[in-house]
């Protein structure tokens, strides 16, 4: 009778229920929101965006375990955005990487605090401020019965990343999202000297974020914070920066041939006999690349690039006024997701330079272009060009075992080894024709001693060499699992009181691993724009809302079948690789693919559902299990080893481990 009136309560008063949709919408929102603009302003994190994701998940769990306590952490999480925000633009990060473990591209000098303290007080700052959320978000949890706050909280987090999908939509600056965060303070914050705080704070903070968006040539795209300002490169050239590092320079056409035509000028140099009625530019940029190919002669070009500002940059200033011209047509598309769903045939294709300086949010070792260089989508550009066609890449690579590794990916693609043209700085070009005749090389290609096999796309990790984890990932997790340690026995007392949920922490771990691979699979099928992304954190909210109104509403099976369930739909998804549904027309692709991918959450779900609803304490008991998505975090990097597919094998064993660990006597629900 009891809970039979909790289950009521919160539609009589209505607070409870009020609070806790704000709460949990601020906690999606100030992840996703810290995760992009820290990644903006702190070079290091544009390669490590789940450094921000797990702290956001300790400071989550940390605030549920707050919410059982008699103080509170929600008074002090105003201040703490306002002093991450300020210091951050105050000592702007720009850290210098070399090495060949893993390649990624940074500021050309260091500057601001070094990374081994930057990057751990930025850890903490982090979880020290999604606490206060979490924390409002605990307490309603214990005011209501598990799975109807299960409920709100999911309702909530939609609210959170539909918000933010549409401020990314609008390419909103980050003042808009310090409004929406700051007001959202000031509402949850009770008592009339908490929200002068709150909002005195958020007028720091709004303030700090108004002068970076008032800062001259400052703007926002879905992915990037972009800088531009006059380049040296020519007259009417333009530097574009973003997040903090030097990306493209939009330059004349004739004077980047003449001053640049190693780069730019190769591949027409390497294919004489090439036509170009039809050319494809993937990584179009701000057009530098496409303006050139209709100075060498095309007749229509299709010019691809997944970042709306740049391409918008492109048409404003461009001295060539290249997406002006009559025979350009242009695409805002993932360049991989493009050649999959093009059935247009070319005579050259250009991989223009298309490093993307940003991590897939949700997925922590892929780019937004790791894609395109895997062996499979070099065939996919192969079965694209003419019988008398031809491809080119160039970049600044950096290493010359990744210069090696693409031209042994192009070998395998074509069948025949490619022209190899290096130049200062690690700065090469890769051509090869469909036909080794219509290839001008000046020398033969030879393979250097450390040739790496080509990336795949099951494990699409160009800059990953080999081997072992890198040293950088796994003292850095180590670090974040000791500290995570630390902080959670400093807040919650013994960590034996958590045993009876330990099924719970390892259910936690395993759902963190699976929505990796989902990210995966569909930046794979659907291309890595940040709108695929954002629908499928979407879709996995909607199925878990499904799975939690399916176990109020109906008789569900007991734990031990739905968990068989689990393992049967993991075997399922393991079984039909997404490279089988690659070849299918969009429409029965996404059905499969949706089938695939959110069966087992679905499944995984209820029976976290079932486990939720009977726990004595449903805060703590909570907060375990988003303790334990940290551990899951951590083991994403193990995809660097076994490939994303064999990742769902780890993900199976940890649900059997969570199954094995279900407590023989189930706990009296709270009254």
């Amino acid at each position: 009778m009891l809970r039979q009136l909790k289950e009521h309560r919160p539609h009589a008063t209505g607070s409870p229920v009020l609070r806790l949709l704000l709460g949990s919408a601020l906690m999606l929102f100030l992840e996703l929101a810290l995760i992009r603009w820290l990644g903006a302003n702190v070079v290091h994190l544009s390669y490590f965006s789940n450094f921000v994701l797990l702290g956001s998940f300790l400071g989550i769990g940390i605030g549920f375990l707050i919410s059982r306590k008699s103080w509170s952490a929600l008074p002090w999480t105003a201040p703490l955005l306002a002093v991450l925000v300020v210091v951050t633009l105050v000592f702007p990060v720009s850290i210098q990487r070399q090495g060949s473990d893993v390649i990624y591209f940074t500021a050309m000098r260091v500057s601001g605090p070094p990374a081994w303290l930057a990057l751990p007080v930025i850890f903490v700052l982090v979880a020290a401020t999604l606490a206060g959320p979490a924390e409002v978000v605990g307490r309603c949890f214990g005011m209501l019965a598990p799975l109807t706050a299960y409920r709100y909280d999911l309702l909530g987090s939609l609210v959170g990343i539909c918000s933010f999908t549409v401020l990314s939509l609008l390419w909103a600056p980050s003042v808009v999202w310090g409004i929406l965060a700051g007001l959202a303070l000031v509402i949850l914050n009770l008592g009339a000297r908490r929200r002068l705080i709150a909002a005195a704070c958020a007028v720091v903070l709004v303030g700090a974020l108004l002068t970076e968006t008032l800062t001259p040539g400052v703007s926002w795209s879905p992915y990037y914070k972009i800088q531009t300002h006059a380049s040296h490169a020519g007259p009417g050239a333009l530097s574009i920066w973003v997040n903090g590092v030097p990306h493209q320079t939009m330059a004349r056409a004739d004077w980047r041939l003449a001053h640049s035509a190693q780069q730019y000028g190769t591949p027409y140099r390497r294919l004489p006999h090439v036509r170009l009625d039809n050319v494809l530019v993937v990584g179009a940029g701000s057009g530098s690349d496409v303006a050139i190919a209709l100075r060498k002669g095309a007749r229509h070009v299709d010019a691809v690039e997944i970042d709306p500002r740049i391409l918008q940059l492109g048409r404003l200033h461009n001295p060539d006024h290249a997406y002006q011209d009559a025979r350009v047509t242009t695409h805002i598309d993932d360049g991989r997701a493009f050649l999959q769903n093009t059935h247009r045939s070319y005579d050259l294709i250009l991989f223009a330079l298309p490093d993307s300086l940003s991590l897939v949010n949700g997925a922590s070792q892929i780019r937004l272009e790791s894609f395109l260089f895997t062996e499979e989508a070099l065939r996919s550009a192969h079965d694209h060009l003419k019988p008398g066609g031809g491809f080119a890449m160039y970049n600044f690579y950096r290493e010359n075992w990744l210069i090696d590794r693409l031209a042994g990916t192009a070998a395998t693609a074509f069948g025949h080894q490619p022209c190899v043209d290096r130049f200062a700085k690690h700065q090469a070009v890769v051509t090869v024709a469909v036909s080794p005749s219509n290839q001008a090389c000046d020398t033969t290609y030879r393979p250097g001693p450390d040739v790496v096999a080509p990336a795949t796309d099951n494990a699409p990790f160009l800059y990953f060499h080999g081997g072992g984890i890198p040293g950088i990932y796994v003292w850095s997790l180590l670090g974040i699992l000791l500290l995570s340690l630390l902080l959670v026995r400093t807040v919650a007392g013994p960590l034996r009181r958590m045993r009876p949920y330990a099924d719970l922490f390892f259910m936690g771990a395993a759902f963190l691993l699976l929505e990796t691979k989902n990210v995966a699979t569909f930046a794979l099928l659907f291309g890595t724009t940040w709108l695929v992304n954002a629908l499928v954190f979407t879709g996995v909210l909607l199925v878990v809302l499904a799975a939690v109104e399916t176990t109020r509403r109906f008789r569900t099976w007991p734990l031990p079948v739905v968990y068989a369930g689990v393992l049967a739909a993991l075997a399922l998804a393991w079984s039909i690789r997404p490279e089988l549904l690659l070849g299918l027309p969009f429409g029965p692709r996404l059905a499969v693919a949706t089938v695939l991918a959110f069966l087992p959450i679905f499944l995984a779900n209820v029976a976290f559902a079932k486990r939720f609803a009977d726990t004595a304490d449903s805060q703590e008991a909570f907060g375990v299990n988003l303790l334990g998505a940290i551990v899951g975090g951590c083991l994403e990097y193990a995809a660097l080893l076994t490939g994303y597919d064999n990742l769902l094998l780890l993900t199976a064993g940890i649900y059997l481990l969570a199954f094995g660990l279900l407590p023989r006597v189930r706990p009296q629900p709270a009254p």
